[in-house]
């Protein structure tokens, strides 16, 4: 690492000869995946950005000048090249560095990111601020080919390409899903588009009509030729169209042509600019290289180790409900499935390859998907749209006024609810409860074990409404050894264990852990009765009135933030008692953002692992 240990600011890079560029792209992705192999990580997106970061950096000046990267977990190799390589080792552990943009973390951190589609109008944002305040540096927005799908990056182009200010939008392409033309041709048309003499004579030949009375004419006569041949040559029409400047297609691993089209639109080209670059995504590394199924997309600790000996691991809860809507689906031709871009995920690779012609992956668009999922339930079809939990909340207001409003007929099967751990505060499902219950008519379940979701699956698709079922990331404990389906019943819950000094409500995953706890709580002469309430919404009201009149104290326990989630369901529901209540103790998550960390790790700081739930109920009791 003889170059990449030189390299503790941006502006050491700039220091550096074609050679040495080449030789720190090359010990850079060393580096990242060493690294990663030990803590896990986003690791395909990040090797494959590598030049485009050098030349970013090569030609701009952050932090004066403003990179926006969109959803940030492609900007390893920026963090490194920013002051950050000697922790990057602490990336995505307890008190260690983000494994997304952050700027709390580094000035060179313009805008904090974790969700994908936003880096243009973010970008733009900086581009206005700019203008306001007077000031002079270059806003540079780097964005995905997948990110490009969602809505909110086409708001930021529509607003961004008529104010013809500069400001420069990246695409990074690593899947070729815009264009496949990357041959003599496009380089050569790649070349003239960005050359400043090129752009000097159509700025010439366009000043000079203006002088003739027929000079509008002759410009409109202009644009077409001008979008007849890009339209023939290049993908770019659709930008061009919305008032960008559109270059490329450029190789994103040729780093002497980046520094060469980023020079000469840094300082020749004026307005707003879209750069399609197309990069491999997981360069470097050839089973990410050769990887079509998105396996090296993020990955755990340990990539590297060679084949480990066989271990037996129980389902995880993507794996049980896509096998389940599966079986479902073999029965019910009514059932489809969708999702937002996370086909593998959500566990809905089965599924894809069982029924294509009722599966629909709608890429990064999740507003889209709820509200074509409302259509097709209006249809009769009984649509279960899996999406996880924080990204979910992009679609609130298609799941109260598309689907709650009309009254629909529909699944959300919310993965990856409660906390997820390292990806950190971006991606935690702890807010799910809270923002569904205040629904009409949304009934919200959550499993503890493998069974019940099946179960709550199953009860979901016999009976009609909207359903929520929000499940973890992980493993799912098993329940019986039935691997039919069994109908629940809507709202009730089951008392699983015995107790008289309090009764503790739970929902979900976090039961299992309850369980644990109680059993401490027994070898301390503390006696209590576990309900898995398995409901959010409806609450059973028989099984609360039941525990206000057998129990003085109560404790709610929740995988979600305490602020308006099922404890304070439970509590709303007390106050609204004209009998004796009991006093009610709340577990949860605090309401705050709770940061990156490994989850077992987390439960243990938040008190929610067994241990420390105990030690807070024992408190509570005596």
């Amino acid at each position: 690492m003889k170059i990449l240990g030189s390299i503790n600011k941006p502006e050491d890079i700039k220091k550096l000869s074609e050679e040495e560029l080449s030789i720190l792209a090359d010990e850079t992705r060393e580096f990242i995946i060493d690294n990663v192999d030990r803590t896990g990580g986003h690791l395909a997106p990040s090797l494959g950005v590598v030049e485009l970061t050098i030349a970013l950096l090569k030609v701009f000046d952050p932090p004066k000048d403003k990179i926006v990267w969109d959803v940030g977990h492609q900007a390893y190799s920026y963090k490194i090249y920013t002051g950050r390589r000697d922790v990057f080792h602490t990336n995505r552990q307890y008190k260690g560095i983000s494994g997304f943009i952050k700027p709390s973390e580094s000035v060179y951190d313009s805008f904090g990111v974790g969700h994908a589609s936003t880096s243009i109008s973010a970008g733009f944002g900086f581009v206005m601020a700019r203008e306001i305040m007077k000031e002079d540096y270059n806003v540079i927005s780097v964005i995905g080919d997948g990110s490009i799908t969602g809505g909110l990056a086409f708001e930021g182009l529509n607003n961004a390409g008529v104010s013809g200010k500069n400001f420069l939008v990246i695409l990074n392409d690593n899947e070729m899903s815009i264009s496949k033309n990357v041959g003599a041709i496009s380089k050569y048309t790649t070349s003239v588009l960005a050359d400043p003499k090129f752009n000097k004579f159509k700025n010439d030949i366009w000043n000079f009509a203006g002088k003739y009375k027929l000079g509008k004419q002759i410009r409109q006569g202009l644009t077409k030729l001008e979008d007849g041949v890009k339209s023939l040559l290049t993908p770019g029409i659709l930008f061009e169209k919305l008032g960008f400047n559109y270059i490329g297609p450029v190789n994103g691993h040729d780093i002497p042509a980046l520094i060469k089209v980023l020079e000469n639109i840094k300082s020749k080209i004026s307005g707003p600019v879209f750069l399609h670059v197309i990069t491999e995504k997981g360069k470097g590394y050839k089973p990410a290289e050769e990887d079509i199924k998105g396996t090296y997309h993020g990955v755990n600790p340990g990539i590297l180790v060679k084949q480990k000996e066989p271990c037996i691991e129980r389902p995880k809860y993507q794996d049980v409900f896509g096998h389940a809507l599966c079986e479902l689906a073999e029965k019910d031709k009514r059932i489809t499935a969708i999702t937002a871009a996370m086909k593998m995920g959500t566990g809905l690779s089965e599924f894809a390859d069982r029924f294509p012609d009722r599966f629909f992956d709608v890429g990064i668009a999740e507003e889209h998907a709820v509200t074509f999922a409302a259509a097709l339930s209006m249809r009769g079809l009984k649509p279960v749209v899996a999406i996880y939990s924080t990204f979910l909340q992009r679609a609130y207001d298609q799941i109260i006024h598309d689907c709650a409003l009309q009254k629909l007929d529909m699944i959300f099967a919310i993965d990856r609810s409660g906390l997820v751990g390292e990806d950190g505060p971006t991606h935690h499902g702890v807010f799910d409860i809270s923002y569904l219950r205040v629904i009409p008519d949304v009934i919200i379940m959550s499993p503890r074990n493998e069974t019940e979701l099946r179960n709550m699956l199953y009860t979901a698709a016999v009976n009609k409404g909207i359903y929520a079922i929000r499940y973890p990331r992980g493993s799912a404990p098993c329940g019986s050894d039935d691997k039919g389906f069994k109908q629940i019943g809507i709202g009730k819950a089951e008392k699983l264990l015995e107790g008289t000094d309090a009764a503790i409500l739970c929902v979900g995953n976090i039961t299992n852990s309850i369980l644990i706890a109680a059993e401490i709580l027994k070898k301390q002469n503390c006696s209590v009765a576990v309900y898995d309430m398995k409901f959010i919404k409806p609450l059973d009201r028989s099984v609360l009135d039941e525990i206000s009149v057998n129990f003085k104290k109560a404790v709610t326990v929740e995988e979600n933030s305490l602020q308006g989630g099922f404890g304070s369901a439970v509590l709303e529901y007390y106050n609204s008692s004209t009998s004796a209540v009991p006093e009610v103790k709340r577990l949860g998550l605090p309401d705050e953002f709770i940061e990156h960390g490994n989850t077992e790790l987390l439960f243990k700081i938040l008190k929610l692992d067994p241990e420390g739930l105990a030690e807070s109920i024992i408190k509570f009791c005596k």
